[in-house]
């Protein structure tokens, strides 16, 4: 799907940040080296074995399980749990996280035309707001207004998109949701809004 199948009457355009705009591991597995390196540099432990273990982890068992494996194989890890935690939130990247192509594409096209782009995300306020920082816009960031949904209620709650309406002057029929989850199609329908999954994009 294209920017040009999108219905014209549409004014107002929101999307999620993580695995909607950019691939989330993209920031993860940044924040996994950066903590291996660091292991490495106090501990003596080898940053591409523990790197590996974490990105493993991550792939087959997901991101709860990531810290406690690194742990069991490696014991004097436990002592940077905190340090761990902290750096989801603190990580400065290596690299700039990459709009995936197609969603650039979209964006840049909402913004010729002359339409308003939100962010609206889910999560920890200040990695969110970490996460945008470090990602190469493209000098989309005059075009892009950011709500971080935790400041008023997570979605599925429909606090935050009743804000942003009502602070942009919008009506239900000028807005397309997309997202990437069941959290996100049920905070649209909450609303009364329309909703596509990102998936019809990429």
């Amino acid at each position: 799907m294209k920017y040009k199948d999108i219905d014209k009457r549409k004014t107002a355009f929101i999307l999620e940040l993580d695995d909607v705009l950019y691939p989330v591991k993209d920031y993860i597995y940044q924040v996994y080296y950066l903590f291996a390196n660091m292991l490495e540099y106090v501990e003596l432990v080898d940053a591409k074995k523990t790197t590996k273990l974490m990105t493993d982890t991550y792939i087959n068992q997901g991101a709860d399980e990531v810290f406690d494996t690194l742990a069991k194989e490696y014991p004097v890890a436990e002592g940077y749990r905190d340090k761990f935690e902290n750096l989801f939130i603190t990580a400065k990247l290596p690299l700039k996280l990459l709009l995936y192509q197609n969603m650039l594409t979209l964006l840049q096209e909402v913004v010729v035309d002359r339409k308003k782009l939100f962010i609206v995300t889910n999560g920890n306020v200040a990695q969110q707001v970490n996460k945008i920082k470090q990602v190469e816009w493209h000098k989309l960031e005059p075009y892009l207004t950011c709500y971080l949904a935790e400041e008023t209620a997570p979605k599925p709650e429909p606090d935050v998109i009743h804000l942003l309406m009502q602070e942009h002057n919008l009506q239900r029929r000028d807005i397309l949701m997309i997202g990437n989850s069941a959290v996100d199609n049920l905070c649209a329908e909450t609303v009364g809004i329309d909703y596509l999954s990102v998936e019809k994009f990429l």
